[in-house]
């Protein structure tokens, strides 16, 4: 099992997560303009709780987004730095499969339909399933209004569970668009560094990880500095 340090600030939430040798160490706060602030001092506490230095580890994870750009821009530069520092390879991990897979974790929910809420009358999207206790993207992400969100039902049998911001905000338009059997759970839940440690060694021990300069958020909104501008 690779020992990876996890950092992410895509969302309302700040946290950090380290697996060494199988134990997790984790630090999180919801302190929505405290990003820059908070993260190198979480990513200090985890590494001297654990007792180890950064370029002992075998990489670097960071949440990829989609969410809030100047996050996302927060978490890529950090990432960048540390690695560049240690020498270590980078992977990123979604923020909508980790809500998922916080989900899978704290329920062993194995069907489940992600939206973070984008504003601007749309949500960022994405369905999951679980494979081998790990959440599995089914289709694509996707960002779009919540009249046009799908799901790739292959079993009527199926209850989704539907987690996010989006759910939060747009549950009635959802709700009437997929017409499928769905509990929305209603507290918030965070896509939690903790919650990206399974997909990353998963992507990890696939030889997926990549070189500091190759990190990139995804937005997968390309155009939101026009409709800002037109608002």
């Amino acid at each position: 099992m690779p020992n990876l340090l996890v950092i992410d600030t895509a969302t309302e939430a700040c946290s950090v997560a380290l697996s060494l040798e199988g134990q997790v160490f984790s630090r999180s706060k919801i302190a929505p303009r405290e990003h820059g602030e908070l993260i190198l001092p979480m990513i200090d506490e985890v590494l001297k709780e654990a007792q180890v230095k950064l370029a002992q580890l075998d990489g670097i994870v960071y949440g990829q987004g989609p969410g809030a750009f100047t996050g996302l821009r927060i978490c890529i530069s950090v990432v960048q730095g540390l690695a560049f520092g240690a020498n270590l390879p980078v992977i990123g991990v979604s923020s909508l499969q980790a809500m998922a897979q916080g989900l899978y974790s704290l329920r062993k929910e194995k069907h489940t339909l992600s939206a973070i809420d984008a504003r601007m009358g749309e949500v960022y999207w994405g369905q999951y399933e679980e494979k081998e206790g790990v959440m599995t993207l089914v289709g694509s992400e996707t960002v779009c209004a919540p009249e046009f969100v799908t799901v790739s039902q292959t079993d009527a049998s199926i209850v989704y569970s539907a987690v996010g911001t989006g759910w939060k905000t747009y549950a009635s338009e959802l709700s009437k668009t997929l017409n499928v059997p769905t509990v929305i759970h209603t507290e918030p839940l965070y896509p939690l560094a903790e919650y990206m440690l399974p997909m990353a060694e998963k992507l990890f021990e696939q030889g997926r990880a990549i070189p500091a300069e190759k990190a990139v958020p995804v937005y997968l909104r390309d155009n939101v500095a026009k409709k800002a501008r037109h608002q």
